[in-house]
């Protein structure tokens, strides 16, 4: 259940999501039948294929592995992974079976509304890092969801590791919970 005091505070900036089509992949072939495809193997072992919409850019192995960077939902990272397969087939690529896919990484961004005391709210949350010397902000791990959240004095948050949306909602909500029973937002 999400707050809307939250809700509307809350910005999913990538989704990452990895996959694999359980097959070797010709990527020079993919080059030449994407001319707009990165490949430079001198450089980089994988091919970038990039989408306009989702704006995404994939990286394809020759292994079979996907990496999926750029999406702005775990909906979009899937269909971004999926049109990159549906391209490959179209332009001739032999691809069997169905792949793989699963989200490893969401990053999103948030604002609490308030400004937040960092002294205390290392000492009061625990399993956090603040050395304001090194970091303006105070870095919290979070057990439930499993995520870390960057917390600055500004009330604004990067919360990364989460597997899902809606890992990140919780995590944003239970924090904001937090900080305001123990009287650390202000």
């Amino acid at each position: 259940m999400r707050m809307s005091k939250i809700d509307a505070a809350v910005s999913i900036e990538n989704v990452v999501a990895c996959g694999t089509l359980n097959q070797k992949i010709d990527l020079n072939a993919v080059k030449k039948v994407h001319p707009s495809v990165k490949y430079r193997p001198e450089q980089f072992p994988g091919l970038v294929f990039r989408l306009r919409k989702p704006k995404t850019a994939t990286l394809i192995f020759s292994t079979g592995k996907m990496v999926c960077t750029g999406a702005k939902s775990e909906r979009d990272a899937k269909k971004a992974v999926f049109n990159v397969i549906r391209e490959l087939k179209r332009s001739g690529i032999v691809i069997i079976g169905k792949p793989e896919l699963r989200i490893v990484n969401i990053v999103a961004s948030a604002s609490l509304g308030g400004m937040i005391d960092l002294e205390k709210a290392a000492f009061t949350l625990g399993r956090t890092m603040y050395e304001p010397e090194q970091f303006p902000g105070l870095i919290y791990r979070m057990d439930d969801p499993k995520v870390v959240i960057l917390i600055f004095t500004s009330g604004k948050l990067v919360c990364t590791g989460a597997k899902t949306e809606e890992d990140v909602y919780r995590a944003v909500e239970k924090l904001n919970e937090k900080l305001e029973k123990d009287q650390v937002i202000y």
